[in-house]
Protein backbone atom coordinates (compact mmCIF):
# COMPACT_ATOMS: atom_id res chain seq x y z
CA UNK A 1 0.00 0.00 0.00
CA UNK A 2 1.39 3.39 -1.20
CA UNK A 3 0.46 6.76 0.94
CA UNK A 4 -1.69 8.62 -1.58
CA UNK A 5 0.00 12.25 -1.65
CA UNK A 6 -2.57 15.09 -0.47
CA UNK A 7 -3.50 18.04 -2.49
CA UNK A 8 -0.69 19.88 -3.89
CA UNK A 9 -1.88 23.10 -1.76
CA UNK A 10 -3.72 22.80 1.56
CA UNK A 11 -5.57 25.78 3.39
CA UNK A 12 -4.66 25.49 6.97
CA UNK A 13 -7.32 25.82 10.27
CA UNK A 14 -4.53 27.25 12.43
CA UNK A 15 -0.96 25.58 12.73
CA UNK A 16 -0.03 22.78 11.38
CA UNK A 17 0.02 19.99 14.16
CA UNK A 18 1.87 17.30 12.66
CA UNK A 19 5.26 15.63 14.52
CA UNK A 20 7.66 13.87 12.74
CA UNK A 21 10.70 12.10 13.77
CA UNK A 22 13.38 10.65 12.30
CA UNK A 23 15.31 8.23 14.77
CA UNK A 24 19.04 6.74 13.64
CA UNK A 25 21.33 3.97 15.05
CA UNK A 26 24.63 4.13 13.81
CA UNK A 27 27.25 1.37 14.03
CA UNK A 28 30.78 1.67 13.36
CA UNK A 29 32.63 -1.55 13.62
CA UNK A 30 36.43 -2.41 14.00
CA UNK A 31 38.83 -4.94 14.98
CA UNK A 32 42.22 -4.78 17.40
CA UNK A 33 44.64 -7.24 17.64
CA UNK A 34 44.94 -7.13 21.37
CA UNK A 35 43.44 -5.73 24.33
CA UNK A 36 45.87 -2.38 24.29
CA UNK A 37 44.43 -1.35 20.64
CA UNK A 38 41.05 -2.19 21.48
CA UNK A 39 41.47 0.49 24.61
CA UNK A 40 43.50 2.63 21.62
CA UNK A 41 40.49 2.06 19.33
CA UNK A 42 37.55 3.13 22.24
CA UNK A 43 39.84 6.38 23.16
CA UNK A 44 39.85 7.53 19.30
CA UNK A 45 36.44 6.96 19.25
CA UNK A 46 35.81 8.90 22.26
CA UNK A 47 37.87 12.14 21.05
CA UNK A 48 36.35 11.79 17.18
CA UNK A 49 32.65 11.68 18.37
CA UNK A 50 33.22 14.22 21.53
CA UNK A 51 30.20 16.37 23.10
CA UNK A 52 32.07 19.60 20.95
CA UNK A 53 31.78 17.67 17.55
CA UNK A 54 28.36 16.40 18.20
CA UNK A 55 26.84 19.83 19.40
CA UNK A 56 28.42 20.91 15.70
CA UNK A 57 26.68 18.05 13.82
CA UNK A 58 23.31 18.73 15.84
CA UNK A 59 23.82 22.28 15.09
CA UNK A 60 23.99 21.66 11.28
CA UNK A 61 21.21 19.66 11.29
CA UNK A 62 19.12 22.38 12.94
CA UNK A 63 20.16 24.76 10.63
CA UNK A 64 19.68 22.16 7.37
CA UNK A 65 15.71 21.54 8.77
CA UNK A 66 15.32 25.51 9.50
CA UNK A 67 15.04 25.34 13.31
CA UNK A 68 16.82 27.79 15.92
CA UNK A 69 18.80 26.40 18.50
CA UNK A 70 17.33 27.13 21.48
CA UNK A 71 18.90 25.57 24.38
CA UNK A 72 22.04 23.24 24.21
CA UNK A 73 22.96 20.30 27.43
CA UNK A 74 26.11 18.30 26.34
CA UNK A 75 28.32 16.09 28.22
CA UNK A 76 31.63 13.46 27.98
CA UNK A 77 30.83 10.82 29.98
CA UNK A 78 33.69 8.76 32.07
CA UNK A 79 35.48 6.44 30.77
CA UNK A 80 33.60 6.79 27.78
CA UNK A 81 30.49 8.17 25.77
CA UNK A 82 29.14 11.44 25.16
CA UNK A 83 25.48 13.14 24.81
CA UNK A 84 24.09 16.16 23.86
CA UNK A 85 20.39 17.53 24.02
CA UNK A 86 18.82 20.23 21.96
CA UNK A 87 15.97 22.40 22.22
CA UNK A 88 15.13 23.96 18.93
CA UNK A 89 12.41 26.08 17.87
CA UNK A 90 10.36 25.17 15.10
CA UNK A 91 10.29 27.81 12.58
CA UNK A 92 6.77 28.55 11.06
CA UNK A 93 3.30 28.71 12.56
CA UNK A 94 0.96 28.88 9.60
CA UNK A 95 -2.48 31.43 10.35
CA UNK A 96 -5.94 30.10 9.20
CA UNK A 97 -6.01 29.89 5.70
CA UNK A 98 -2.57 30.20 5.12
CA UNK A 99 -1.73 28.52 1.96
CA UNK A 100 0.84 25.26 2.09
CA UNK A 101 2.54 24.13 -0.86
CA UNK A 102 2.36 20.44 -0.98
CA UNK A 103 4.61 19.52 -4.30
CA UNK A 104 8.01 19.30 -3.07
CA UNK A 105 8.18 15.56 -2.33
CA UNK A 106 11.79 15.32 -2.62
CA UNK A 107 12.11 17.72 0.52
CA UNK A 108 9.30 17.74 2.48
CA UNK A 109 8.43 20.79 4.47
CA UNK A 110 9.36 24.54 3.23
CA UNK A 111 13.22 25.31 2.74
CA UNK A 112 14.89 27.35 5.88
CA UNK A 113 13.91 30.64 3.92
CA UNK A 114 10.00 30.28 4.78
CA UNK A 115 10.47 30.96 8.65
CA UNK A 116 7.99 33.32 10.06
CA UNK A 117 7.30 32.72 13.58
CA UNK A 118 8.49 30.27 16.29
CA UNK A 119 7.03 27.30 17.93
CA UNK A 120 8.55 25.40 20.86
CA UNK A 121 7.95 22.22 20.80
CA UNK A 122 10.97 20.06 18.99
CA UNK A 123 14.46 18.94 20.45
CA UNK A 124 17.65 16.72 18.73
CA UNK A 125 19.52 14.48 20.77
CA UNK A 126 22.83 12.29 20.18
CA UNK A 127 24.04 9.71 22.73
CA UNK A 128 27.10 7.20 22.11
CA UNK A 129 27.95 4.27 23.27
CA UNK A 130 31.70 2.79 22.79
CA UNK A 131 31.88 -1.29 23.73
CA UNK A 132 34.54 -4.00 22.89
CA UNK A 133 34.44 -7.93 23.03
CA UNK A 134 36.13 -9.37 25.95
CA UNK A 135 38.24 -11.55 24.30
CA UNK A 136 37.63 -11.65 20.11
CA UNK A 137 39.06 -8.48 19.21
CA UNK A 138 36.21 -6.54 17.96
CA UNK A 139 34.86 -3.00 19.23
CA UNK A 140 31.74 -1.20 18.52
CA UNK A 141 30.82 2.16 18.23
CA UNK A 142 26.98 2.89 18.44
CA UNK A 143 25.62 6.58 17.98
CA UNK A 144 21.60 6.67 18.82
CA UNK A 145 19.79 9.81 17.15
CA UNK A 146 16.90 11.50 17.36
CA UNK A 147 15.34 14.57 15.34
CA UNK A 148 11.95 15.79 16.45
CA UNK A 149 9.96 18.76 15.12
CA UNK A 150 6.61 19.58 14.82
CA UNK A 151 4.68 21.75 12.29
CA UNK A 152 5.44 22.25 8.29
CA UNK A 153 9.19 21.39 8.24
CA UNK A 154 10.60 17.76 8.15
CA UNK A 155 13.79 16.21 9.84
CA UNK A 156 14.30 13.94 6.68
CA UNK A 157 16.02 16.96 5.36
CA UNK A 158 18.95 16.27 7.71
CA UNK A 159 18.98 12.14 6.41
CA UNK A 160 21.89 12.29 4.08
CA UNK A 161 23.91 14.91 6.25
CA UNK A 162 24.16 12.80 9.19
CA UNK A 163 24.77 9.72 7.15
CA UNK A 164 27.75 11.10 5.70
CA UNK A 165 28.74 12.64 9.27
CA UNK A 166 28.83 8.98 10.64
CA UNK A 167 30.05 7.05 7.78
CA UNK A 168 28.32 3.90 9.61
CA UNK A 169 29.06 0.33 8.54
CA UNK A 170 25.37 -0.58 9.87
CA UNK A 171 22.67 1.87 10.56
CA UNK A 172 18.86 1.50 11.68
CA UNK A 173 16.56 4.20 10.66
CA UNK A 174 12.92 4.71 11.35
CA UNK A 175 10.78 7.66 10.45
CA UNK A 176 7.15 8.25 12.14
CA UNK A 177 4.79 10.87 11.92
CA UNK A 178 2.46 11.52 14.64
CA UNK A 179 -1.11 13.01 14.96
CA UNK A 180 -2.84 15.16 12.44
CA UNK A 181 -3.88 19.02 11.12
CA UNK A 182 -6.70 20.40 9.96
CA UNK A 183 -7.89 22.34 6.75
CA UNK A 184 -9.80 25.76 6.73
CA UNK A 185 -13.29 23.12 6.70
CA UNK A 186 -11.86 20.64 9.30
CA UNK A 187 -10.87 17.97 7.68
CA UNK A 188 -7.93 16.05 9.29
CA UNK A 189 -4.79 15.31 7.72
CA UNK A 190 -2.35 12.87 8.61
CA UNK A 191 1.05 13.02 6.46
CA UNK A 192 1.28 16.09 4.41
CA UNK A 193 4.40 14.71 2.01
CA UNK A 194 4.37 11.82 -0.25
CA UNK A 195 6.73 9.12 1.22
CA UNK A 196 6.79 5.12 0.45
CA UNK A 197 10.49 4.18 2.17
CA UNK A 198 12.65 6.17 3.70
CA UNK A 199 15.20 5.27 0.52
CA UNK A 200 13.10 7.71 -0.98
CA UNK A 201 15.36 10.80 0.17
CA UNK A 202 18.81 9.02 -0.21
CA UNK A 203 21.13 9.53 -2.14
CA UNK A 204 21.67 7.55 -5.21
CA UNK A 205 25.36 6.98 -4.00
CA UNK A 206 24.02 5.97 -0.68
CA UNK A 207 21.87 3.33 -2.45
CA UNK A 208 24.40 2.22 -4.57
CA UNK A 209 27.09 1.60 -1.40
CA UNK A 210 24.67 0.43 1.30
CA UNK A 211 22.60 -2.95 0.83
CA UNK A 212 19.18 -2.17 2.90
CA UNK A 213 15.79 -3.67 3.98
CA UNK A 214 12.78 -2.09 4.39
CA UNK A 215 10.02 -2.86 6.87
CA UNK A 216 7.04 -0.36 6.81
CA UNK A 217 3.77 0.00 8.12
CA UNK A 218 2.24 2.66 5.99
CA UNK A 219 -1.43 3.03 7.40
CA UNK A 220 1.03 4.11 10.95
CA UNK A 221 2.68 6.04 9.21
CA UNK A 222 6.07 4.01 10.31
CA UNK A 223 8.91 3.67 8.11
CA UNK A 224 11.88 1.61 8.76
CA UNK A 225 15.25 1.35 7.00
CA UNK A 226 18.09 -0.95 7.91
CA UNK A 227 21.59 -0.47 5.92
CA UNK A 228 24.80 -2.42 6.01
CA UNK A 229 27.95 -1.34 3.60
CA UNK A 230 28.15 -4.00 0.55
CA UNK A 231 31.99 -3.87 0.41
CA UNK A 232 33.84 -5.92 2.61
CA UNK A 233 37.57 -4.56 2.54
CA UNK A 234 39.39 -5.66 5.82
CA UNK A 235 41.75 -2.90 6.43
CA UNK A 236 38.47 -0.63 6.44
CA UNK A 237 38.04 -2.25 9.88
CA UNK A 238 41.47 -3.30 11.27
CA UNK A 239 42.93 -0.77 13.96
CA UNK A 240 46.38 -0.44 14.74
CA UNK A 241 47.10 -2.70 11.57
CA UNK A 242 46.69 -3.45 8.10
CA UNK A 243 45.85 -6.37 6.47
CA UNK A 244 49.22 -7.05 4.50
CA UNK A 245 50.97 -7.32 8.17
CA UNK A 246 48.65 -10.36 8.63
CA UNK A 247 49.45 -14.11 7.57
CA UNK A 248 46.38 -15.73 5.44
CA UNK A 249 45.33 -17.60 8.12
CA UNK A 250 44.53 -14.62 10.40
CA UNK A 251 43.02 -13.00 7.83
CA UNK A 252 40.75 -15.27 7.23
CA UNK A 253 39.91 -15.97 11.04
CA UNK A 254 39.50 -12.63 11.24
CA UNK A 255 36.95 -11.32 8.57
CA UNK A 256 34.92 -14.35 9.64
CA UNK A 257 34.73 -12.84 12.84
CA UNK A 258 34.06 -9.36 11.52
CA UNK A 259 31.75 -10.32 8.98
CA UNK A 260 29.01 -12.35 11.49
CA UNK A 261 29.68 -9.34 14.35
CA UNK A 262 28.07 -6.91 11.53
CA UNK A 263 25.51 -9.36 10.07
CA UNK A 264 24.28 -10.32 13.85
CA UNK A 265 24.28 -6.44 13.97
CA UNK A 266 22.04 -5.80 10.77
CA UNK A 267 19.63 -9.10 11.12
CA UNK A 268 19.12 -7.99 15.31
CA UNK A 269 19.88 -11.99 16.47
CA UNK A 270 23.15 -13.83 17.93
CA UNK A 271 24.22 -16.74 15.58
CA UNK A 272 26.11 -19.75 15.58
CA UNK A 273 29.53 -19.81 16.91
CA UNK A 274 32.38 -20.37 13.93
Amino acid sequence: MEIKPINKKLKLYGFNNLTKTLSFNFFDVAYAMNQEKNKEYIEYIDEEYNADRLVKILTDVSKIIGANVLNIANTDYDPQGASVTMLVAENQVVNEGEVINMEDSESPGPSVDSVVAHLDKSHITVHTYPENHPDKGISTFRADIDVSTCGEISPLKALNYLITSFEPDIAYIDYRVRGFTRDVKGKKYFIDHKINSIQNYMTGKTREMYQMMDVNVYQEKIFHTKMILREFDLDHYLFGTEKKDLDPKDRKKIKKRLQKEMLEIFYGRNMPKI
